[in-house]
């Protein structure tokens, strides 16, 4: 059996300190010359030690200050599941509403944007077509949870009611439920989930460590004549949330 790797051995050590409250939520931590002098160690090791640590949402780091225990924040649960779409309202407020907490969602569209190489071939239009692209920062009691960028082709909303995602008569009401206004029917979503590191405005956004863990979510709506009528880019931080799918059983 090969030997643990020297950093997850001070990740250990580190979390068992805090276990054993040798350091409290909102204590600083000794340098990493320090640490790494107590342990053996040099002070690289000590460095992926707390970034393994941070991305797990054990400490936190403060630019200019150093390395903290970071204070106990309940793991979101975000439910992925085409049939939590709802005529009142977003799958995002019903789960932070069974989780007792508040949400909310901040948001910025613009219109007629050239769609890049990537989102073009997803949504199955020429590059450079224009697009209405939404940017979102989901929130629960406050703290972000949630980055999203969705993508929409303005020759499928243009000149409707529901050309602005979060403007108009159907502000807020979801993909789903704002297609259907203008008579398109969403049969289905694909979604492919992968694990990557944050980028540093992700990371800024979001809060946590730059390049600490996110799970990134290309989520693709399509009409039920197969045309695929928005897509989106979703990043959740792995530290702070939980990602479950519902599967809807038909009979």
């Amino acid at each position: 059996m090969s030997e643990q790797p020297p950093y997850l051995r001070i990740a250990d050590e580190l979390r068992q300190r805090i276990a054993e409250h040798v350091w409290e939520p909102g204590d600083r931590l000794p340098s990493r010359a320090q640490i790494g002098q107590e342990c053996g160690v040099g002070e690289n090791v000590v460095r992926r030690a707390q970034e393994l640590l941070i991305s797990q949402g054990v400490l936190e780091g403060r630019a200019g200050s150093g390395t903290y225990v970071a204070e106990p924040r309940e793991r979101v649960r975000v439910v992925r599941s085409s049939a939590r779409e709802q005529p009142s309202g977003s799958p995002f407020r019903q789960d932070m509403k069974a989780l007792r907490l508040q949400s909310d969602w901040e948001s910025r569209t613009d219109a007629k944007v050239p769609a890049p190489a990537e989102i073009a071939t997803r949504l199955g239009i020429a590059e450079g077509e224009p697009c209405v692209r939404t940017t979102y920062e989901f929130l629960a009691d406050g703290k972000p949870v949630q980055l999203s960028t969705s993508w929409e082709p303005y020759a499928v909303t243009g000149g409707t009611l529901v050309v602005l995602p979060e403007g108009g008569p159907y502000a807020g009401a979801g993909v789903v439920n704002r297609m259907a206004e203008i008579g398109v029917t969403i049969s289905h979503a694909v979604e492919q989930p992968e694990p990557r590191h944050a980028t540093a405005e992700e990371a800024s956004l979001l809060g946590i460590q730059k390049a600490a863990l996110v799970t990134h979510i290309r989520r693709t709506y399509y009409s039920d004549d197969g045309r695929p009528v928005e897509t989106a880019d979703i990043v959740v931080p792995a530290a702070h949330c939980e990602i479950v799918y519902e599967i809807p059983i038909n009979r």
